[in-house]
């Protein structure tokens, strides 16, 4: 299986470096490294243009950030035009450590020789800096999860992760397309694994470990919500009603709505943030981009 990883990064030169450390430093290696930089403006073009590299790469300069879901859309339509068998899908805040592609891959195998063919996607163990479960990056799980386990395979069926060491095969790109590079941040992850796991399951698989440096460890929690971050809340909550609908899915609005009353209960949150959190739901009743098949490219 030929494996391209997909890096997008912005303005986080020094966190990239860890990350192509990492992936160069893998005991299988990946084919190629694509890197997404997403209009950056501090010195990461011309440390991307000077560094030495073992790996095959190739740097892709967007004239403007597109935001993850715009870059990780590009990584995988220039690496499906290259032939690539699976996209290695990963921020630029990522350190694979040495042995997570191997594992997934492992894991793919294993599924495949359970079930006759690959999953749609394998994820690995989010880990933060002091090797405790990374809580903004959780997969989540089939109903029965247990069932992989009870047959005695080492991975769990899982229907969403996020784009922090996403492998996702080329056959569930040819069947259920691109993400929607419209959705900028927040939840274009979800809604596209989710969608993936409509041809079949995704996998989880514990062996395959990466770091991810947070500044702190923390999942999206509304009670967070501040003058500063608001702008990713609003992504977050318009990306969610929007999936709720596009998945045919609406306890998608129903889990974000008991989210929202239980995380933000007792908070001190301007009724002005508040507000605009509910703009950005009622967006998304209306927020519908075209689904993009390969087809398109």
């Amino acid at each position: 299986m030929k494996v391209a990883a997909v890096v997008v990064t912005f303005n986080r030169r020094e966190m990239l470096e860890k990350t192509l450390a990492g992936l160069e430093s893998l005991t299988r290696p990946v084919d190629k490294i694509i890197i997404i930089d997403n209009a950056s403006t501090d010195e990461t073009p011309q440390y991307l243009a000077t560094r030495e590299y073992t790996t095959d790469h190739r740097i892709i300069r967007a004239t403007v950030n597109t935001g993850g879901a715009g870059g990780f859309t590009l990584g995988i339509e220039e690496a499906y035009k290259e032939g690539f068998d699976a996209f290695w899908l990963m921020d630029d805040d990522t350190v694979p450590q040495a042995e997570s592609l191997e594992e997934l891959l492992n894991g793919m195998e294993s599924y495949r020789e359970a079930r006759g063919a690959y999953p749609s996607f394998a994820c690995s163990s989010v880990l933060w800096t002091d090797g405790n479960l990374c809580e903004m990056n959780t997969p989540a799980p089939v109903w029965d999860w247990a069932r992989s386990l009870a047959a005695g395979h080492s991975w769990v069926d899982v229907k969403s992760c996020s784009f922090v060491s996403c492998l996702v095969t080329r056959e569930a790109v040819e069947a259920k397309g691109l993400p929607y590079r419209e959705y900028f941040i927040w939840y274009d992850d979800a809604e596209y694994t989710t969608r993936l796991s409509k041809l079949r399951s995704g996998i989880y698989v514990p062996t395959s470990k990466v770091d991810h440096l947070l500044a702190q460890n923390r999942g999206v929690n509304y009670g967070d919500v501040n003058e500063q971050n608001i702008w990713k809340f609003e992504y977050g909550v318009r990306n969610q009603v929007s999936a709720a609908w596009s998945l045919r899915n609406p306890t998608l609005v129903a889990e974000m709505g008991e989210n929202m009353l239980k995380q933000m209960w007792g908070k001190k949150i301007p009724a002005s943030l508040k507000l605009r959190l509910a703009k950005a739901g009622v967006k998304g009743l209306f927020f519908h981009p075209r689904k993009r098949g390969v087809e398109d490219l």
